[in-house]
C-alpha cells in the first residue's frame, strides 16, 4: 500500500501529471501577462502546451560526433529529478512526504537538474553547446552559495524554535511558521527571502540569466543541437523548475494556518491546495514574469558578480543575524 501509494504521489499528484499541468498552464500565464505588460496580444494561455506537443510530434536528431548514451538519457534522468521535488513540498497542512532532511534532498535533486544541462550540452560535440555549458557552470556557481544560505537561515530559524538547533524538515519549517507567524514577517528573514526570490530566475535559466542558452548569442547553447522529444523534455524541466521554485518559496516563507473548514477534511485540503497555488503564481509573477518584463541579460560577469555580492550578502545577514540571536 505505501508502495502504491508513493507511486502515485510520483507520477499523478503532487509531482508528476499534476505537477506538468501545472507548470505548463503557469507558462501560459506567465507569457501571457509579459505581452500585456510588454503592449503585445501574445500567444493563447494554452500556448505551452500546444508547443509541447508539436516538440513530440518532431523527429529526434542525434549529432554524429555526439555521446549518444549521454546526449539521450541526460534530459530524461533532469526531468525525473525534477518531478520528484513536489513531493516535499507541504502544501500547507499537507505533506506527502514526511523526512527530517527534506531541504537537503531538494537541493540535491535541483542541482541534479541543472548538472543533466550540462551534461547533455558538453556530450554534443558542438562547440556553441560548450560555451553554453560552461556558462551554465558558472551560474550554478553563482546562484547556488545565496540559495543554500537563503535556505539555512530559514532552517536554522525554524530548529531555533523547536529546541533543535536547526530543522532539515519542510514539514518542520511549516510548523514553525503555524505557531510563529509566516516567515517572511520575521525581520531576521527578510533578507533572506529576497535573496531567495533573486536566486529564482537563475535557477530557472530565465531573464536576466539567462546567459547558459542566450538564443541570440550561442543559438540556446546547451540545447542548440536537440530536437523533438528531448527538446520538449528540457523546455518541460525549466517550466517544471519555475513551478516547484515559486511553490518552495511559499512553503519556506509564507507558510502558516491556511484555510480550515469544521469537520470537512477533504474540502480542508482542497482549499489549501488552491490557496498555495495561487500564492506560487504569486510570487512566480513576482520573482519571474515581472523581472523578465522589464529586464535585459545579464553578462557571465555580471551574473557571478551580482550573486555574490546581493544575494549573498544578503543570505548572510539573514544566517548570522539567527545565529547571534539563539
Amino acid at each position: 500500500m505505501e508502495i502504491a501509494k508513493f507511486i502515485f504521489h510520483v507520477l499523478i499528484f503532487p509531482g508528476g501529471l499534476f505537477a506538468i499541468a501545472m507548470a505548463l498552464l503557469m507558462s501560459g500565464i506567465d507569457r501571457k501577462i509579459v505581452a500585456k505588460m510588454q503592449l503585445r496580444q501574445g500567444p493563447p494561455l494554452l500556448q505551452p502546451f500546444y508547443d509541447f506537443i508539436k516538440l513530440l510530434g518532431k523527429d529526434v536528431i542525434v549529432p554524429r560526433n555526439a555521446l549518444r548514451k549521454a546526449f539521450l538519457l541526460a534530459p530524461i534522468v533532469g526531468l525525473a529529478s525534477v518531478l520528484i521535488i513536489p513531493i516535499f513540498i507541504p502544501m500547507y497542512q499537507e505533506a506527502f512526504i514526511n523526512s527530517t532532511a527534506d531541504i537537503i534532498v531538494i537541493i540535491y535533486l535541483l542541482t541534479i537538474s541543472a548538472v543533466m544541462l550540462v551534461v547533455g550540452g558538453s556530450s554534443s560535440s558542438s562547440p556553441l553547446a560548450g560555451i553554453g555549458a560552461s556558462r551554465e557552470v558558472v551560474t550554478m556557481l553563482a546562484y547556488e552559495l545565496p540559495m543554500v544560505m537563503s535556505i539555512l537561515a530559514v532552517c536554522k530559524k525554524a530548529g531555533a524554535f523547536m529546541g533543535t538547533n536547526v530543522s532539515f524538515s519542510l514539514l518542520g519549517i511549516q510548523g514553525f511558521q503555524v505557531a510563529d507567524g509566516m516567515g517572511l514577517f520575521h525581520i531576521t528573514l527578510i533578507p533572506a527571502a529576497i535573496a531567495f526570490l533573486m536566486v529564482i530566475p537563475a535557477e530557472v535559466g530565465v531573464v536576466p540569466f539567462d546567459m547558459a542558452e542566450a538564443e541570440t548569442e550561442i543559438c540556446e547553447g546547451p540545447l542548440v543541437e536537440y530536437s523533438g522529444l528531448y527538446l520538449a523534455l528540457y523546455k518541460l524541466t525549466s517550466q517544471i523548475k519555475a513551478f516547484i521554485m515559486s511553490g518552495l518559496f511559499v512553503a519556506l516563507f509564507l507558510g502558516g494556518k491556511g484555510i480550515g473548514v469544521t469537520g470537512n477534511a477533504t474540502l480542508n485540503i482542497i482549499l489549501n491546495i488552491i490557496l498555495f497555488l495561487i500564492l506560487t503564481l504569486v510570487v512566480m509573477f513576482i520573482s519571474i514574469t515581472l523581472v523578465r518584463a522589464i529586464a535585459g541579460r545579464f553578462k557571465i560577469n555580471q551574473g557571478l558578480k551580482f550573486f555574490w555580492t546581493v544575494p549573498a550578502v544578503l543570505s548572510l545577514i539573514s544566517f548570522l543575524a539567527i545565529t547571534l540571536a539563539m
